[in-house]
């Protein structure tokens, strides 16, 4: 499997010829449209910054709801949670995305979750190879919360996203608060091909 960020949440997951699409943005945002042909884009909830899947070509399979679904070999369940901590008033809901890629690699993408799991989805989620998690507070959890819930989630691999960078055209936090001082690898794009044994690694990809 190979994992690349476009910026902001949106992430491509390829393999086996495949590729999947997460939370593409419009062209508000800032960075540029993600250079791929996806065969399944997943939007995390109907915000601008996370469900542009019309700029892509037709003939793609659009998931946007919290259910299960295999597409092209990728399992992919969704589970309903909150766009911010008052039950979704804010902001309305948002799906975290749990996909399997067709060579086994668990990856969860948070979307923009405003809140704390309880005890049942983290154990539902727990121990992912890869952790998508925003960071950046303001619409989502911040740094804090973020590193609490890796700690909860005790995935093999985390990457931060949704947060403040020179492109980005609107204020959220830098990833420094979820870094806080931790060892972390800078990447242009994570490749899996053999499972972790322990521990969990920080990542954090450059945006292309």
């Amino acid at each position: 499997m190979v994992l690349r960020w476009h910026g902001h949440s949106c992430f491509s997951l390829e393999c086996d010829g495949k590729t999947l699409l997460i939370d593409p943005f419009d062209e508000g945002v800032g960075y540029d449209m993600p250079a791929v042909k996806p065969d399944i884009i997943l939007e995390s909830h109907q915000h601008h910054d996370h469900n542009a899947h019309d700029r892509f070509q037709p003939g793609y399979v659009l998931v946007n709801t919290p259910d299960s679904r295999n597409a092209y070999g990728f399992a992919i369940t969704g589970h309903s949670v909150f766009h911010d901590d008052v039950q979704g008033k804010k902001r309305g809901k948002n799906i975290v995305f749990e996909v399997t890629t067709p060579d086994g690699f668990r990856v969860v993408h948070c979307g923009d979750l405003g809140h704390r799991l309880d005890s049942e989805m983290i154990e539902a989620l727990k121990n992912p190879d890869v952790l998508l998690v925003p960071v950046g507070g303001v619409y989502t959890i911040d740094g804090g919360l973020a590193r609490e819930l890796t700690r909860d989630l005790a995935p093999f691999c985390v990457i931060p996203m949704h947060f403040k960078t020179e492109d980005l055209t609107f204020e959220l936090g830098k990833v420094e608060e979820f870094l806080a001082g931790d060892p972390f690898e800078q990447l242009d794009e994570l490749r899996l091909e053999e499972k972790a044994d322990a521990g969990t690694r920080i990542v954090v990809l450059r945006y292309h």
